[in-house]
């Protein structure tokens, strides 16, 4: 045997000793994984024999017993001496590789969650990782788990679908609707067959992006599939093909603290309290602004188009008026496509704004893409449970106020019926509407709160009203202006004999003290886009900052008056923790023990409480102006599927 095969098993073995002293020192297994360990009784899985077909290399992990692996690393590089049993056939096999003929036998290996454990074969799989192979011929056994409601199983079954339409391998998502994500990114239908061609190029595209996340950091808890999916929300599809290798890494490390961001996405910084929130935010301005701020607001439509928008505009012109001379802020008006609020966002680049708002949660996306082509610039954007590091989100804590509403609802209820209307099935609205029943449950036990949507067709309010329902919650006031509450289009009102809609109170969304906040807390010093920090940070914001108000109509009973604001007081307090009590979903199943729960929680709730009649409707059942922000924001967006044209 020449000595060049020796050189190489040596060169082999060096890998093996160093990947195994770096996984002792990490307290990680040195050695490959064993299937037998991880799946004890293989008897509750359905076994599939699948034809021969080649893998990717990178998804063997493991033996499918215990055998030899202390001969390997866990990355399947040799471990035994050069002049071992071992270490001849591992080199007769590099022989073989290397000669004209070169290792033709397939490897027999079971399959399980994705992942490839090998049964026979072993050292073919360590000649040719250490040759740099990237698929591997084999005849696969695959081992399907029972169903069930663990997310990486459902993903799983998920990729069983994907599979039979792709046949790839390389793609293995952890969290159920990454699949569908992917598809709807490469324009294809989980319908739509893959051609051997569009198989080829994908592949052949994901392999150079792996190589790219890989050298930045391999050690992230987050793959590179998952890595994918956050680029692809910033780069077109066609892009991933027409990218070099260089050019990849490229684009991968602009967005790199946002990916370790959504690898931390259980752990958001939700703040829900502003900083320094007992200070004068006028005085504080004038002592500590260092120097002129110029901010650049982006709205969709404008303020005779959409309330939403207005309720901003009110609020940037408050927060101009408590910050004078010292800022200079500017709107721009109509970003009514992710193209256009891409291109109104330079332009406010260009008119040199520093802090940049886009102040609805479908423009979050292009203001990420803007946002990694300025990093010393600040983007914010209107929305909820964000995990990017680059675009800061903030958002209103209504569920305080909806438990206010309720609890007046209660009192005034006169046959146990209260309506609510729902505005979206996205983040914080199921606990908005939680919060609405058990504020009824508080003052009227045995009431029913009776959900509809309004993004659902037709007249939500009018389909109630011929229920005969008469205490009505609808959507809550865009504006501070106390006369929007007359208008009847809001708010918690009682329907007359007469039909007309009595308003009785609401819950107000006060902007410009939540942009006065954000200032300040800029000016302190707690937003600096030159840290080199990877947190997802999210405002979540409510009584306690008057981020959230409520009015009361001037002919509300006195004593209904004085128990809203005795309840606003303790909730401003925090002396009254809405959630903190024994409470059942619709199913009867606990929802809470009585314990306290955290704001995330809260924030993604997704289900209903046990005197809630009516669910959260389905991406299907939706009008179509809904469905971007739902797709966004949505409870259940891993579930959405693709548009049916």
């Amino acid at each position: 045997m020449d000595t060049t095969i020796l050189e190489e098993y040596r060169h082999a073995l060096r890998d093996g000793q160093k990947e195994f002293r770096e996984r002792t020192a990490q307290g990680k297994d040195p050695y490959p994984a064993v299937l037998d360990r991880i799946l004890p009784d293989p008897s509750h899985c359905t076994q599939r024999d699948l034809p021969l077909q080649e893998i990717p290399v990178d998804k063997i992990v493991g033996m499918r017993s215990e055998g030899r692996t202390s001969a390997f690393s866990a990355g399947f590089h040799p471990l035994m001496n050069e002049d071992s049993e071992f270490a001849y056939k591992w080199k007769s096999l590099c022989e073989a590789h290397l000669s004209d003929t070169g290792i033709r036998d397939a490897v027999q290996c079971y399959e399980y969650l994705g992942n490839f454990y090998i049964e026979e074969g072993n050292k073919r799989v360590s000649v040719l990782k250490h040759f740099g192979a990237v698929r591997i011929p084999a005849v696969v056994k695959r081992l399907i788990p029972p169903c069930s409601e663990e997310s990486r199983i459902k993903a799983y079954y998920e990729f069983l679908s994907f599979y039979e339409r792709s046949r790839l391998y390389d793609i293995q998502f952890r969290r159920p609707g990454d699949y569908r994500k992917l598809l709807s990114f490469l324009g294809k239908k989980e319908t739509d067959d893959w051609s051997e061609q569009e198989r080829h190029s994908f592949v052949a595209s994901y392999h150079y992006f792996r190589e790219a996340f890989l050298s930045l950091d391999p050690h992230q808890d987050l793959s590179p599939e998952e890595a994918l999916l956050l680029w692809l929300q910033v780069y077109p599809a066609a892009m991933l093909k027409e990218m070099n290798a260089k050019q990849l890494k490229k684009s991968l490390a602009d967005l790199w603290k946002d990916v370790l961001a959504e690898s931390r996405h259980e752990t958001i910084d939700l703040k829900t309290v502003p900083e320094n929130r007992d200070k004068n935010l006028l005085e504080k301005a004038i002592l500590s602004l260092p120097r002129h701020l110029r901010i650049a607001f982006i709205h969709q439509q404008d303020a005779d188009s959409s309330s939403w928008t207005l309720g901003h505009l009110q609020g940037v012109t408050k927060l101009a008026d408590s910050f004078g001379e010292k800022i200079t802020v500017r709107n721009y008006c109509h970003a009514d496509s992710p193209e256009q609020c891409e291109a109104l966002l330079e332009e406010a680049v260009k008119d040199g704004a520093e802090v940049l708002f886009t102040t609805a949660p479908q423009l979050l996306r292009p203001t990420l893409k803007v946002a990694l082509r300025y990093p010393k610039l600040r983007f914010l954007n209107c929305s909820a449970d964000n995990a990017l590091s680059s675009v800061r989100s903030y958002y209103c804590r209504a569920y305080e106020g909806k438990f206010v509403l309720g609890a007046l609802a209660g009192i005034l209820c006169e046959d146990e019926r209260i309506a609510y209307i729902g505005t979206y099935p996205i983040m914080s609205v199921p606990a908005a509407v939680n919060a609405f029943a058990l504020g009824v449950s508080a003052t009227n036990p045995k009431a029913k709160v009776v959900l509809d949507w309004a993004c659902l067709p037709g007249d939500a309010a009018e389909r109630l009203q011929k229920q005969g329902i008469r205490i009505l919650s609808r959507r809550d006031l865009p504006t501070e202006d106390s006369e929007a509450l007359y208008s009847g289009q809001y708010g918690l009102g009682r329907f007359c004999e007469d039909g007309h809609f009595q308003p009785l109170a609401a819950v107000c969304w006060q902007w410009g003290n939540v942009y006065c906040h954000i200032i300040d807390s800029l000016l302190s010093g707690d937003f600096d886009p030159g840290k080199a920090h990877a947190e997802a940070i999210n405002y979540w914001w409510g009584f306690d900052s008057d981020s959230i108000g409520i009015r009361l109509a001037d002919d509300l009973p006195e004593g209904v008056k004085t128990l809203a604001e005795l309840l606003v007081r303790d909730l401003r307090e925090g002396r009254l923790d809405i959630f903190k009590r024994e409470f059942r979903d619709q199913q009867g199943l606990l929802m809470n023990d009585g314990k306290h729960l955290e704001s995330l929680d809260l924030l993604r709730m997704d289900r209903l409480c046990e005197n809630v009649e009516g669910k959260l409707p389905a991406y299907e059942e939706l009008q179509p102006f809904a469905r971007t922000l739902v797709r966004e924001l949505g409870v259940h967006r891993e579930l959405i599927g693709e548009d049916i044209q």
